[in-house]
């Protein structure tokens, strides 16, 4: 097998120019028919260097149509190859083992870690398993064709990963910093970690190169305008004032989860010397998470906003009653969302 790194310095017989040349690799836009959807992605053409033919190269085909399939995996949510694996492995899994105990066929766990592409109902089910508590709840109310002995070395398993401090601490915190009851300082909601994704993602889509200090103030409008036309928030997040104006408490690590839930990352771009964060979605807009009046004000925020770039957001934002009224560091109550005026 010829590695990919030799594939440059490969010599071919190109049929334009009827003789022996030296090859190169461009880059070049190319479609791909995943699972009924046009992907396009940035593919590695092997092409004759004197005139540009291209040449067919096995090596650089397989590479590209790995991109096709994970750009697919990316934009439905799909577990990675190399994920589906972690799972099976943190349970000490044979492949043979895992589709047994998923009633599936036995290749389907290797063509899924092989990279074929898994249907949802089997990737919601994995993603189910990833959590050692709802393998538990599985083992005790599904029949599975794992032997008793099998079965008991699996709980074993569970009973271990669940003891695990740093697993419990990560999750506790996460939820101790966002889940909390409903009151003034959220909107009257509980945290929203699904809707909270979907407005960042739906502002990540409509906004070309989207800065992270301008998403702040977009989901914080969000929020108050819907809570001051229904009596409710939208994502139950908590903000605080903060000298670029009000910011979701512990933003941060909501991005982190976020990225690592393949959901959306940031990425750092230099532009004339000044470092600036983007917010780069992964997926799109989940389909019925937003209700029609919901959709209205996100549509009328970003209509409001589309043209203000960030410090434009940030000055607008710093005039609002709440922050005026608040020190730094303090949470922003919605009750000051009825004086927000867009107009």
């Amino acid at each position: 097998m010829i590695r990919i790194d030799q594939v440059i310095s490969m010599k071919k017989y190109c049929e334009e120019c009827g003789r022996e040349v030296e090859t190169k690799i461009i880059t070049k836009k190319e479609s791909y028919n995943v699972c009924g959807e046009t992907i396009e992605v940035n593919a590695q053409v092997l092409v004759c260097a004197d005139c540009g033919e291209e040449f067919f190269c096995e090596e650089l085909d397989n590479e590209t149509l790995i991109t096709a399939y994970s750009e697919y995996r990316r934009r439905h949510k799909l577990l990675l190859p190399e994920e589906i694996k972690k799972i099976r492995e943190q349970y000490g899994l044979s492949q043979r083992a895992f589709a047994k105990l998923l009633n599936w066929g036995d290749k389907t766990i290797c063509r899924y870690e092989n990279g074929s592409i898994q249907d949802k109902a089997h990737n919601s089910l994995l993603l189910f398993l990833r959590e050692p508590e709802n393998m538990r709840t599985y083992l005790t109310e599904n029949e599975v064709l794992l032997d008793e002995k099998q079965k008991s070395k699996l709980l074993e398993v569970v009973e271990s990963l669940e003891q695990d401090t740093e697993y419990h601490v990560g999750k506790r915190f996460f939820e101790m910093c966002f889940y909390r009851k409903p009151s003034e300082e959220n909107g009257f909601k509980v945290f929203d970690y699904e809707k909270t994704c979907a407005m960042v993602l739906f502002f990540a889509h409509k906004n070309t190169e989207l800065l992270k200090t301008k998403l702040m103030k977009l989901l914080n409008y969000s929020d108050m305008v819907f809570y001051k036309e229904n009596g409710i928030s939208m994502s139950g997040l908590r903000y605080a004032h903060l000298p670029y104006g009000s910011v979701p408490e512990n933003f941060d690590m909501l991005l982190w989860k976020m990225t690592a839930d393949h959901i959306a990352h940031i990425e750092v771009v230099y532009d004339n010397g000044y470092e600036k964060h983007q917010v780069v979605p992964e997926c799109d807009i989940p389909e019925g998470v937003f209700s029609n009046e919901e959709y209205i004000v996100l549509e009328n925020i970003y209509e409001k906003f589309k043209d203000y770039g960030s410090v434009d957001i940030s000055n607008y934002s710093h005039k609002e009653k709440g922050y005026c009224a608040t020190k730094q560091g303090e949470i922003i109550s919605y009750v000051y969302a009825k004086d927000i005026h867009l107009n």
